[in-house]
């Protein structure tokens, strides 16, 4: 491994930061979801309801504990630390006309504190907290008004942090934006804002959205490289390898057609325009892409600098229709895969699939990548001030391992990867505290009760000496 490889950790703001309204922070999609459960979906609704729970209010309380929990990243020897900059504390409502320096210090201070640390700083723009103004205003990213907001905004925290953060992501899991079943509106409304249902042509609305979120992100690309030409900006796919059920053709056809649905994404960014095979496909389902003048260049040009993916699970694809159903808690739409298991929230765990995936992903675009999520998340007991977590310890071992292979024996160019998450927080896709994935406990329960007191877990000290050996001692 390079001796530079950045093994990292990841979180985001509304699933670690509380503080909701504080210092003038406005609302976000994510202060309207409430929690769900294993079997519990997450609810939207319409503003806040007092009766409700809503754990982005609270959370782990990050926005006034961060200098005690970036120690922990300290101490764990972290090379990098991906996190999200909340949209709605630098611009309350999305399109105010100046930013809210109380929301840009806090960011000053969090930063500041890596970089003194040696921690490399990685932000990503957009992680499930829009600011929800400019939904009920303007439809989301239905409205192309979006992208010259999301540009300032953009530009004002690039500008503020120049020479301070090189790595930047502009949205994350952007291929949830495209809901798989029924059941992922939740997760599309968390991608970009959007209430699908209200939509008569809903295939129209995703496309619009889509598009404008892309067009944002080349964009950005050009922007950054203006302000400074060292910024490295991407965007963030979440991986979910589709299998064959079986070598008969048509199965394997059905897999690449629905691969094609999370591909095209990189695609248009990697490549600078639409592929023929979705422009096709949304020519004979009557969509038009809301396309201007001007356009083609900027993806053309603004083509991004390296691939961002996150990983967690596999799917399988078959054309036998009565053999299909909801997967992976909702993030797809296939059959069980019986060489597998699953966590307890229904997450194929499929280490070799991480290597699949930097494979395919590698030779298919030629760019540097970065693992900038990976891990499991369960319920965990502390018992006299411990928690053995060895399930996680095996988990990443065996994702680490595939990580190594695809790096050493296959020629993949990966310069980082990033667990999900360092401390444990809010579960974005179930909104609950005891669905942990962290390296240190937090005291809180569903309800966000407890102490709130940090302790490093068992696997701390495994990650902790797996970094200091750079991946040698697993």
């Amino acid at each position: 491994m390079n001796t530079n490889f950045l093994w990292g950790g990841a979180s985001s703001a509304p699933q670690m930061e509380g503080a909701y309204r504080a210092d003038g922070k406005g609302l976000t999609i994510a202060d309207v979801i409430t929690v769900g459960g294993k079997t519990k979906a997450r609810e939207i609704t319409a503003g806040v309801k007092e009766e409700l729970f809503y754990p982005s209010h609270t959370a782990i309380d990050f926005y006034h504990t961060f200098s005690e929990d970036l120690k922990w990243l300290k101490k764990l020897g972290l090379k990098s630390y991906r996190f999200s900059i909340s949209w709605a504390r630098i611009f309350p409502n999305g399109d105010d006309p100046e930013p809210n320096e109380a929301g840009l210090a806090f960011y000053d201070k969090v930063i500041d504190t890596l970089v003194s640390y040696g921690i490399e700083p990685i932000v990503t723009l957009v992680h499930i907290d829009f600011p929800l103004n400019l939904t009920e205003k303007y439809g989301s990213w239905t409205n192309r008004k979006l992208i010259d907001l999301f540009l300032r905004y953009a530009q004002t925290v690039m500008e503020r942090y120049k020479g301070k953060v090189k790595y930047w992501l502009t949205f994350n899991e952007i291929n949830h934006a495209i809901p798989k079943n029924d059941l992922a509106s939740a997760i599309a409304f968390m991608s970009s804002g959007v209430e699908l249902e209200k939509y008569e042509n809903k295939e129209q609305a995703v496309a619009d959205v889509v598009y404008h979120m892309l067009l944002a992100t080349s964009k950005t690309v050009l922007l950054a490289h203006s302000i400074d030409q060292e910024m490295k900006v991407s965007i963030m796919n979440s991986m979910i390898p589709i299998y064959p059920d079986t070598c008969n053709p048509l199965d394997v056809m059905e897999s690449v057609k629905q691969s094609e649905d999370d591909f095209f994404l990189l695609d248009v960014l990697c490549r600078g325009k639409y592929p023929a095979y979705k422009l096709n496909k949304y020519k004979m389902a009557g969509i038009k892409l809301p396309v201007l003048p001007g356009d083609e260049e900027a993806f053309k040009n603004g083509t991004i600098d390296y691939i961002a993916f996150s990983y967690y699970m596999s799917n399988v694809a078959s054309v036998d229709t009565s053999k299909v159903k909801v997967q992976n808690a909702g993030f797809s739409v296939g059959i069980d895969n019986p060489y597998l298991e699953t966590t307890p929230w229904g997450f194929t765990i499929d280490p070799v699939g991480l290597r699949y995936s930097l494979n395919v992903l590698y030779n298919r675009y030629q760019l540097p990548i970065m693992v900038v999520e990976n891990g499991i998340g369960g319920e965990e007991e502390l018992v006299d001030g411990e928690v053995h977590d060895n399930y996680r310890i095996e988990y990443l071992k065996k994702h680490i391992v595939q990580l190594k292979l695809a790096i050493e024996v296959d020629g993949v160019d990966c310069f980082g990867y990033h667990t999900w998450t360092p401390i444990d927080l809010v579960s974005g896709s179930s909104g609950e505290m005891e669905k942990r994935y962290g390296f240190v406990y937090v005291d809180l329960d569903n309800q966000l009760q407890g102490s709130g007191k940090r302790l490093p877990k068992d696997s701390f000290y495994w990650y902790q000496n797996v970094i200091k050996s750079n991946g040698e001692e697993l």
